[in-house]
């Protein structure tokens, strides 16, 4: 039986809720919670097939690999921590598992722009600062319904159309910026450049990979397009996002909020402007890890797994 290792379970299975099962009825497991690259080069020893998760594995490491690991599995969507030209110059395949938070993401995109409409965050920190103005004179925060407003999809891709299925039950009108428009299949939706969409849109959302095309993608000019009244939301890729710049629109107002929660640099540092900005809303990069999506992960892994030893490798990246 070909033998698998998990270099840092505990990224994934950290409430020890995860069955394993899917990739242990294939190979047999030996788990780690976590590995330094020192255990990482004594841990791949014997072995086949190396799962990581957010896991930096760069040409230093790769180039000591055992001739035995033939495929590393990246347990999730992005794959820029693994070197795959080192990867496939020692003949080693990479495969990634998309889609298994789709759901899960795209509802906390969703739940950021409910959040942001009815201002839900702040309402709740100046009750706990006990001030009470919002019974007793009127809303001092900004509350307004989705439906009838404008939605920008940035990136059609799965998660972008999960956002949009809700969306359109919301009765809200979607403009999609995607390198390849297509007809989305709805009246609601159309298809803008980016610049049209930042103009337009009430609430950006950002469902793109990060690319060197993608790094920066929203920066202080393209914050400039956005109307004061709407909200950046980032659920996708930290950097794409010019962080700097964002703090600099929020503390101008020159765009009512942002929900962040995927960050340049994470965790994010603590003196980070955004944590003193009652317009930024932060979560520590959640997406991904419902309970649910976790589990869905191990089963589509496990199915990147039999089809590599059926000799049809899948969700293949190098």
């Amino acid at each position: 039986m070909k033998k698998t290792v998990i270099l840092n379970l505990a990224k994934l299975n950290y409430d020890n809720k995860i069955d394993l099962s899917p990739i242990s009825a294939l190979t047999a497991v030996t788990a780690y919670d976590d590995s330094s690259p020192a255990e990482i080069i004594e841990r791949l020893q014997g072995q086949d097939i190396a799962v990581t998760k957010e896991l930096p594995v760069g040409r230093d490491l790769i180039e000591q690999f055992p001739p035995s690991v033939k495929l590393i599995c990246e347990a999730g969507t992005g794959f820029n921590n693994i070197d795959l030209a080192a990867a496939r110059e020692k003949g080693i395949t990479v495969c990634n598992v998309p889609g298994y938070s789709t759901e899960g993401v795209a509802h906390l995109a969703i739940t950021f722009m409910l959040n942001h409409s009815a201002s839900l965050t702040r309402q709740q920190i100046m009750l706990r600062e006990k001030n009470f103005v919002n019974f007793t004179d009127h809303l001092t925060v900004p509350h307004v319904e989705v439906n009838g407003k404008t939605l920008g999809v940035v990136g059609g891709g799965a998660i972008g159309r999960e956002v949009m299925k809700v969306a359109v039950a919301l009765e809200m009108n979607i403009l999609v910026y995607d390198p390849m428009p297509r007809d989305w299949g709805n009246a609601k939706i159309h298809s803008a450049s980016l610049e049209d969409l930042l103009r337009k849109s009430d609430f950006v959302t950002l469902h793109c990979p990060l690319t060197p095309e993608t790094r920066h993608l929203i920066n202080r000019e393209r914050l400039s397009l956005m109307k004061p009244s709407a909200y950046l939301i980032n659920t996708s890729r930290g950097p794409l996002v010019k962080e700097a710049d964002l703090v600099e629109a929020l503390r101008q107002s020159q765009i009512a909020g942002a929900a962040l929660d995927v960050h340049e640099v994470e965790p994010l540092s603590a003196d980070s402007p955004l944590f003193n900005l009652e317009n930024a809303v932060l979560t520590p990069h959640i997406g991904w890890q419902r309970l649910e999506s976790r589990q869905r992960l191990f089963a589509l892994m496990a199915g990147n797994i039999e089809a590599y030893l059926n000799g049809a490798p899948r969700n293949v990246v190098s």
